[in-house]
């Protein structure tokens, strides 16, 4: 259902098994709130764009559903900043072909832009067997209403593929979001699911296009002047969130060392966004949440420590000896046994991960978060200066929290020439807490500034990193055969040449590390000194 107001809907959806779609729609917290009958039909919608894909390129989708003899055309602009909402306008038309004379909404009208009936085409149609219940969550003015559509079919392009379509898609109809996520949750308790963010115009265009999941990287994110303290703790958590469940299908497949790379990105801004806001969530919220990451990141972690010794430091070794002559053919063969004993290695560690990513605990994670920031778990607590603050605009906070993680980052680098390994692996972690703070602020202040303060933080802590993955090299190597089995004759032989080849890299680059140091010390701020120190 559409908010006939706003043109807005808002919807969650779980990806289910089909043998569970009859479980979860007879348990209580379906059955027991459902107001009235369940309603059973078939649904055929057809997706169209032009031959160059312009319409998905402004991130618009336009659809023509045949209901019975009926045909309703859909208008869907991209989703909201928060990811569960979207624009939506329908109106009913003469037959299965879009008939753009019927939109009249000027927001509608931009977002197709010059585009006609003529320039159309079918892509692909949705064949779906969709039963819908609304329910009922609470009593008197205050409740929340949901339909539940249960959706069972499949994706079909005039070429002949397809993908099946097996979900649960839960719209409000009114109330708070956060009732989404309550009912998400219930359900789980029932029968297996998955957040999906992949919406079946999406899937439809993957199968059209013959596209491989792909790997998304953190986008910009916005926020405007007035958004308070409490506003920029939401929009930066889901933008965390949504992040990391956008590379979810890339590192179930293992496929792309990217994909697992994402994950942990977006592990690390959210875990970084936790502890900038730390004063502002109470304790034992924090608690938990901050576990969560910390145990997802933990099954992720060693996929990836295993991704870049393979590509980034056992490879440039193996290429170097492999274009070597005949004399460092032994070398080569004993690289090789190296690298075969790492890959096996990381299969290991992509298989826990696959486990993580694809756990009742996951998905849990993902609901609660998800129902903590559109309830705004974080206003049950004492008032107090702190949390007086969470209704005050955003932007002066951002200045003291941005110079506090700057100061922090100045006093672990000082004397940056004598640091240790480990004390300049702190001054890494310190950089990256600056620089996602940098990037959740950026929007606030002049972009072109922040632009070039955040490029030069990232090569350096680039620069920074590269010393870090080869001292977790050795941990690796050491790491190699704790299961118990046997090293080839040539291991560690290839082990020394390695660590070796890389410490040696490590110490060539001392000169432009020193500089990057200076550089970030004497750097101008891209923003003012606070009015206000906490």
């Amino acid at each position: 259902m559409v908010d006939a107001e706003s043109n807005r809907e808002t919807e969650l959806k779980l990806a289910v098994s089909p043998d569970d779609m009859e479980r979860l729609r007879s348990s209580p917290a379906i059955a027991a709130r459902a107001s009235g009958a369940a309603a059973t039909k078939a649904l055929e919608s057809t997706y169209f764009d032009t031959v160059d894909r312009r319409l998905v390129g402004r991130l618009v989708t336009v659809r023509v559903r045949k209901v019975g003899d009926r045909y309703l055309q859909t208008v869907k602009g991209a989703p909201d900043r928060d990811g569960l909402g979207r624009a939506e306008w329908e109106c009913p038309i003469d037959g299965p072909t879009p008939d753009l004379s019927r939109i009249t909404d000027p927001e509608a009208l931009d977002l197709l832009g010059p585009v006609s009936e003529s320039d159309l085409r079918p892509l692909f149609t949705t064949v779906v067997e969709r039963t819908t219940q609304v329910v009922t969550i609470g009593e008197g003015e205050e409740a929340a209403g949901i339909e539940v559509a249960f959706d069972r079919g499949d994706i079909r392009t005039p070429e002949g593929g397809s993908v099946p379509i097996a979900e649960v898609e839960l719209e409000l109809q009114r109330g708070s979001p956060a009732v989404l996520y309550d009912l998400a949750l219930e359900l789980a308790a029932v029968a297996p699911l998955r957040l999906d963010p992949r919406t079946k115009a999406s899937r439809g265009y993957a199968l059209a296009d013959g596209q491989e999941e792909e790997v998304v990287k953190a986008g910009k994110l916005d926020l405007d002047a007035d958004t308070t303290v409490e506003g920029a703790i939401a929009r930066i958590v889901r933008t965390c969130v949504n992040h990391m469940a956008a590379n979810e299908a890339v590192s179930v497949k293992g496929e792309d060392p990217e994909g697992i790379h994402q994950m942990r990105v977006a592990l690390r801004r959210l875990r970084s966004a936790l502890a900038l806001f730390r004063d502002f969530i109470p304790a034992d919220q924090y608690g938990w949440l901050a576990g969560e990451v910390k145990w997802l990141a933990g099954n992720l972690g060693p996929a990836r420590d295993w991704d870049v010794f393979l590509t980034e430091l056992l490879e440039p070794v193996r290429e170097a000896f492999h274009r070597a002559d005949g004399h460092g053919k032994p070398l080569q063969e004993d690289i090789d046994a190296l690298a075969a004993a790492a890959r096996a290695k990381r299969d290991r560690a992509y298989e826990a991960a696959r486990e993580a990513i694809l756990s009742d605990r996951y998905t849990t994670m993902l609901l609660k978060i998800g129902a903590w920031v559109e309830s705004r778990g974080w206003r049950a607590q004492r008032v107090s200066e702190h949390s007086a603050r969470l209704f005050e605009p955003v932007e002066g906070l951002a200045d003291h929290l941005l110079s506090r993680r700057a100061k922090k980052a100045r006093r672990a680098g000082q004397g940056f020439a004598d640091l240790s390994v480990t004390e300049r692996h702190e001054l890494r972690i310190a950089l990256k807490k600056l620089r996602y703070a940098a990037e959740f602020f950026r929007s606030l202040h002049e972009d072109k500034p922040a632009r070039r303060y955040i490029q030069q933080l990232a090569a350096f802590q680039d620069a920074l990193g590269h010393l870090n993955d080869v001292a977790t090299a050795t941990r690796l190597l050491h790491e190699l055969h704790d299961d118990g089995s046997r090293p080839a004759p040539g291991e560690p032989r290839a082990a020394g040449i390695v660590i070796g080849w890389h410490a040696r890299g490590v110490a060539d680059a001392e000169a432009t590390l020193v500089g990057l140091w200076e550089g970030f010390a004497g750097a101008k701020p891209f923003w003012p000194k606070p009015d206000r120190e906490e």
